[in-house]
């Protein structure tokens, strides 16, 4: 099963604001202020769809973390570490590989560019199901820090060094 990512367009709207009047995705934290959002992110933000063999399947987007503002990273002064934000569409896709699949690919996608040297999320620290996602993906906890929507887990994965 290939995941490929297309960037968000308009078209996208009407699924992405089904998606995010589901249960499980509102649980974490998502809400329909995303399809604003949208409009304003620019080039700070880049949103995407996943899609796995040709069915949408979640939503992913990138960000330049030192860049985020809004009380997001500030501390961060390297250009190239991307933060990382996702949810899967269908709740009963939860705990069968999937989000794993999707975040090693979009991991993988982030590395394309050269420019990128560390990829970071922060989940709840007690969102149990997405930290073991992030930890098979090769995600490692760094420690609990204070962010704008409350206490997180930032873990990181960090280019690997050829030679």
């Amino acid at each position: 099963m290939v995941i490929v990512f297309k960037q968000v367009v308009d078209a996208d709207r009407p699924m992405l604001a089904d998606w995010l009047t589901r249960p499980h995705v509102t649980a974490a934290g998502w809400d329909d202020t995303l399809l604003d959002d949208l409009e304003s992110f620019g080039t700070a933000v880049a949103p995407y769809i996943a899609y796995e063999d040709d069915q949408p399947v979640g939503y992913i987007q990138s960000y330049v973390a030192a860049a985020a503002g809004n009380g997001w990273w500030p501390d961060e002064r390297d250009p190239g570490v991307r933060g990382m934000d996702l949810f899967l569409a269908d709740e009963s896709r939860l705990g069968k590989g999937l989000g794993t699949r999707i975040v090693q690919a979009f991991t993988e996608f982030l590395f394309s560019d050269s420019a990128v040297t560390k990829i970071q999320i922060d989940p709840a620290p007690t969102n149990a199901r997405a930290i073991r996602v992030y930890e098979n993906a090769g995600f490692r906890a760094e420690g609990l820090v204070m962010t704008p929507d409350g206490e997180a887990l930032l873990m990181t994965r960090t280019r690997k060094r050829s030679g």
